[in-house]
């Protein structure tokens, strides 16, 4: 079985690194990544030790032609993975367009794997791409030959101690001889009985109270939350889970964002697990003439249930995933939580942007998972 340093991964699209550091900590190592947005960069290289020239910043089709001055960091590479921008086939994008450029770009991942012919690759993305799953996979087909066998599943994040219900595609193949619905097979072993909550997840961060600065997400205290403070955490068995048994002392990306009143008068008028059409708030309920399109507008999470999908979103408001105890919406270091993120991986940039590196990231457990399956079925064979 080779050591655990010699299983090599390029992540394209890689994002804030969830995917990544899932592999890595089944035993993977990262060479190489790219993503188009430069803050997801920046918080992808502060987690790990490596140089700024083995991540490309930029459009994928850039770098496809730029193949050869990244080369040194192609050698030996046992997976190449990926989740390609997806919102044209979001089941949420309520005016998704079939032909949105965005739902080619898996064509652009399929390019550079035909180039750089890994051992397995990994595409994740949002489960509305399965409806197009045939012609999808004709394309890798076509471009990848018959010496790659391809299957595919949709996984729910739930199933597999990630407190959310998050539904995804994941295409996997691989060139070294075997069915590639044996990944799935192992990843099922994974399943567990009793899923976590999201009262698991989160109720031993701090409590919070919402920022009221408006156009302030620099304001930092007690109240509101920081950046970065020291903190004694709980050791939680959820606490532990994420963190791999290791002691943080740390506290990351738990800050609050603004609300006016009103919104906090809702959070807190709003049972758990309830909506904008709770009787509780019909009397100050914005959108009254619309409820059925904004049913959603305000959901107040329950504790004791597994959260709702964490999405990007939240980077505009967190009115759709309310607190269950507090009135304020989710920081991003409890959503961080519920993508079972470990607490020192640190999210750069501006506030808000720590909502979307996170809900476009897939559940970092969830990939561990993942990249051990492959790398037992590599070993055996």
């Amino acid at each position: 079985m080779k050591s655990k340093n010699s299983y090599k991964f390029i992540d394209l699209f890689a994002g804030a690194g969830g995917l990544s550091l899932g592999l890595e900590q089944a035993g993977f190592e990262v060479t190489f990544a790219s993503d188009i947005n430069s803050t997801c960069a920046e918080t992808y290289m502060f987690n790990r030790k490596m140089s700024s020239n083995q991540f490309f910043i930029g459009d994928i089709n850039d770098l496809l032609k730029n193949m050869d001055k990244y080369k040194k960091f192609y050698q030996d590479i046992t997976l190449v993975c990926g989740g390609p921008p997806c919102q044209g086939f979001s089941m949420a994008n309520r005016q998704r367009i079939i032909d949105d450029p965005r739902n080619n770009l898996y064509k652009s991942y399929l390019e550079f794997l035909s180039n750089i012919r890994p051992k397995f690759f990994i595409m994740e993305n949002v489960k509305g791409m399965a409806k197009k799953i045939d012609e999808i996979l004709e394309d890798f087909n076509n471009k990848l030959g018959q010496t790659y066998n391809i299957d595919y599943k949709i996984l729910n994040a739930k199933n597999f101690g990630i407190p959310q219900n998050r539904e995804r595609l994941f295409i996997v193949g691989n060139c070294i001889g075997v069915k590639s619905s044996l990944v799935f097979e192992e990843v099922e072993k994974y399943k567990i009985h009793s899923p976590i909550t999201l009262g698991d997840a989160i109720l031993d961060l701090p409590s919070l109270k919402p920022n009221k600065f408006k156009n302030n997400t620099d304001f930092e205290n007690e109240e509101c939350g920081y950046y970065e403070k020291d903190y004694n955490y709980i050791k939680t068995k959820f606490y532990k889970y994420i963190n791999n048994n290791r002691d943080i002392n740390k506290l990351y990306n738990h800050k609050s964002r603004y609300n006016n009143e009103r919104d906090i008068e809702i959070f807190k008028r709003l049972p758990q697990g309830c909506n904008s059409l709770h009787d509780s708030i019909k009397d100050i309920m914005p959108y009254k003439n619309r409820n059925g399109i904004f049913k959603d507008k305000y959901y107040k999470l329950a504790q004791n249930d597994i959260c709702k999908t964490i999405t990007s979103h939240m980077k505009f408001d967190c009115n759709m995933y309310i607190h269950p105890t507090q009135a304020r919406g989710l920081s991003p270091r409890e959503a961080a939580r519920v993508q079972t993120f470990p607490d020192d991986y640190v999210f750069q940039g501006p506030q808000n942007s720590w909502y979307m590196q996170i809900g476009n990231a897939v559940p970092v457990k969830l990939a561990e998972i993942i990249g051990k399956c492959i790398i037992n079925i590599i070993a055996e064979n």
